[in-house]
């Protein structure tokens, strides 16, 4: 299948309740690693409030496009830019969330939360906690948390100063299947409640389709699909004929 450049979506979620989100657009960007080329002309452009999700196989460039999205790299040509602003570093309306929590393993659950210690804090990551399903696990030591616990509470981090973009990348990759589901319920339900753009990095096509409003297929540094997902939400996984027919036309792209 041959390459394509990116195809812009113009209408927002129709799911999202709120247009908070940050618009993002790379035009012409390329980045190299000393000879190898992981992006290459690349061209992309993301609503504000999409849910929009990246999947591919390793080494075909979904953790540079983050990275460079998120301000910790720099493209080598092109330009990035982020709510129309080049991005040149870390933004305070942009957080990231991993595959792995990361949480501090000598601060209690809401000390990690709110870890960057704003006015409020305290009260900010106690509503946040709730809002993750951790309600009254305030006080508890990291390590007496489940991987999914763990998951929640990073997840409560990203969120709880009310990022207008959210980047995901392999959020839940290490999580077991249902652990996983429960996950993607959650971010689903917070994402329609507040309507923030979301970029997330995967290699599970099922998770892509579960949760995105497009997908994209990155292959050796080019856009080899971009689709809409135009599946009714609440999604259940794999239930739906229509979800799998999406994945297979994802698959054969991949």
């Amino acid at each position: 299948m041959a390459a394509v450049q990116s195809v812009s979506i113009d209408s927002p979620p129709a799911s999202a309740t709120s247009t908070g989100g940050l618009p993002i657009s790379l035009a012409g960007v390329e980045k190299s690693f000393s000879r190898l080329t992981v992006l290459k002309h690349f061209n992309l452009t993301i609503k504000p409030g999409q849910f929009v999700a990246v999947v591919g196989r390793s080494g075909g460039g979904k953790s540079t496009l983050l990275r460079l999205i998120a301000g910790l790299d720099r493209p080598t040509a092109g330009q990035v830019l982020v709510d129309q602003k080049p991005v040149e570093g870390l933004n305070p309306h942009v957080r990231l969330l991993f595959q792995e929590a990361r949480l501090v393993p000598w601060q209690r659950v809401v000390e990690n939360v709110g870890i960057a210690r704003g006015h409020n804090w305290r009260q900010d990551a106690l509503a946040t906690l709730s809002d993750v399903g951790l309600e009254g696990r305030e006080n508890d030591w990291p390590s007496v948390l489940s991987g999914g616990q763990k998951q929640r509470v990073a997840l409560a981090r990203a969120l709880v100063s009310k990022p207008s973009l959210l980047l995901l990348d392999e959020p839940f990759g290490a999580l077991d299947a249902l652990t996983r589901i429960e996950m993607h319920k959650l971010l689903d339900g917070i994402w329609r409640r507040r309507g923030f753009t979301t970029l997330l990095i995967t290699h599970d096509v099922a998770e892509a389709v579960a949760l995105a409003d497009r997908v994209i297929v990155l292959r050796e540094g080019f856009i080899a699909l971009d689709i809409s997902i135009d599946l009714e939400r609440p999604r259940r996984e794999l239930a739906d004929a229509r979800a799998v027919e999406l994945q297979r036309q994802i698959l054969e792209a991949v």
